[in-house]
């Protein structure tokens, strides 16, 4: 039988841009429940994007990036009869945003040695540009789908 469906807290939009991605974002950044912290961070990253040599919208440059590092398909555990398989699916939308997020977050956090908000701003910007460790970890999950393109018929 299957699972019903989880009722998701509702994310209400960020104060300054207005948009509910962006609260997601600071969400995913949150440790230890310190949220003003994370918006700090957040903001002063947007900021480090619209003041570059290059100026950019920052909430354009996000989305972007977000669309650039979320997966399109990916690969799913299912056992047949005693074996696993690596059954490529289809991502929804929900969890593209959810996973394009981490993976940003992730490459951000991997650059040691450099403030949070401009690692964040750094990845963003390689993301929206199709590069960076997100966008890369996007494209090995592609592959992956790819080379087991041959169970797809075990999909449920």
């Amino acid at each position: 039988m299957r699972r019903p469906i989880k009722k998701r807290p509702v994310v209400n939009p960020d104060v300054i841009y207005k948009s509910v991605d962006v609260e997601r974002l600071i969400n995913y950044i949150m440790l230890r429940g310190q949220k003003e912290t994370a918006r700090k961070i957040v903001y002063a990253a947007f900021e480090e994007i619209k003041n570059a040599k290059e100026a950019q919208d920052p909430l354009e440059v996000f989305n972007t990036a977000v669309r650039n590092a979320g997966p399109m398909m990916e690969v799913r555990s299912r056992r047949v009869g005693g074996a696993n398989y690596q059954v490529p699916r289809e991502v929804r939308p929900e969890r593209r945003m959810a996973l394009a997020l981490r993976w940003i977050i992730a490459g951000a956090r991997g650059q040691k040695g450099v403030p949070m908000h401009k690692a964040l701003a750094a990845e963003l910007k390689l993301a929206a540009k199709e590069e960076g460790n997100a966008v890369k970890k996007k494209e090995d999950t592609h592959k992956m789908a790819e080379a087991n393109r041959a169970f797809a018929h075990f999909a449920w």
